[in-house]
């Protein structure tokens, strides 16, 4: 049944996760607090214009989180990892950590009715292996939100199709990861995050106390870029960046990268499927999305530079 209060406050709403569960929230007819902490910047404008409450607030402040909390039904909470774009260049997996307890610490001091925390498939296998730093800094949230006792949905998707929009992947004309190139990854476009997102908070009753990994498609680097390539209509060619490159830039990268090589994410795609029958598969995300992004991205990239 969905809430008579209907106002839920995003945190990170300029990023790529937030802005599409605000858009899915307002779609939805939800009252939106979009919080930012800069509400002058061109995405928070965007969101200004799209029907979302745009307010200051930070993550390292959880007095600014507790006051954009107040008599809100909902929160999402979601905390940049180590390299994501505009965190600052000495941020670490501490400081991802100490953004979502704080974010947790505001939901249980204004008394939310429902928090959705996004974590990261995996994060759960935390105390029967050794997982990637990246994962166990999700776990440690996931467990503050237990202890707090907080009214809460955990969802954990795999790796999104939309990291393959940009430089991270794209590279000197060619597809470039640190993936072997047999083995299959999992992916999730972000837009059906926001989707789920939204259909949790619709209906506390059937997901508050629930943790779902999220997976939509697998498949090899290979096979991500021949699609790339048939919906371009060019040759994208796949190159695996050596482990030990990586390691040589970063021992937590290279690891990460040895674990979804050796034993990945292992998300059910079936019941994901269960809970969004229409998650897009990865052709459906490039002729939705993805080639019109990656096309921009490649002609926006200098000729000498990466995607050229």
């Amino acid at each position: 049944m969905t809430p008579k209060n209907r106002t839920v406050v995003v945190v990170g709403a300029t990023g790529l996760q937030g802005g599409a569960v605000t858009h899915h929230l307002l779609r939805g007819g939800w009252q939106v607090r979009a919080l930012t902490r800069d509400p002058n910047g061109t995405r928070a404008r965007a969101l200004a214009r799209a029907g979302a409450q745009v307010v200051r607030a930070q993550m390292e402040d959880v007095a600014s989180l507790t006051a954009a909390a107040k008599d809100a039904w909902g929160l999402f909470s979601v905390q940049p990892t180590v390299g994501s774009p505009g965190t600052p260049p000495d941020f670490t997996t501490e400081d991802e950590v100490r953004w979502g307890v704080n974010v947790a610490e505001a939901a249980h001091a204004a008394g939310v009715g429902h928090l959705v925390f996004t974590s990261v498939a995996g994060a759960d296998r935390h105390l029967s292996e050794k997982v990637p730093v990246n994962l166990v800094g999700k776990w440690r949230i996931e467990q503050h939100i237990a202890r707090l006792g907080l009214p809460a949905t955990i969802l954990r998707p795999v790796s999104f199709m939309e990291n393959f929009t940009g430089g991270y992947a794209l590279q000197n004309g060619s597809l470039s990861t640190g993936i072997a190139p047999d083995t299959a990854q999992q992916l999730m476009a972000v837009d059906d995050v926001g989707f789920i997102t939204e259909s949790a908070f619709r209906h506390p009753e059937e997901w508050i106390g629930r943790a779902v990994s999220l997976a939509a498609d697998e498949l090899t680097p290979v096979q991500v870029a021949a699609a790339i390539g048939k919906a371009l209509g060019t040759a994208l060619p796949y190159v695996q960046i050596p482990i030990g490159a990586i390691r040589d830039l970063s021992e937590d990268f290279a690891y990460a990268n040895e674990w979804l090589n050796e034993r990945g994410y292992r998300a059910d795609i079936a019941a994901t499927r269960r809970i969004h029958p229409a998650a897009m598969d990865f052709s459906t995300w490039l002729e939705r999305t993805g080639a019109a992004q990656i096309s921009a991205f490649l002609h926006s990239a200098p000729t000498t530079g990466q995607g050229a």
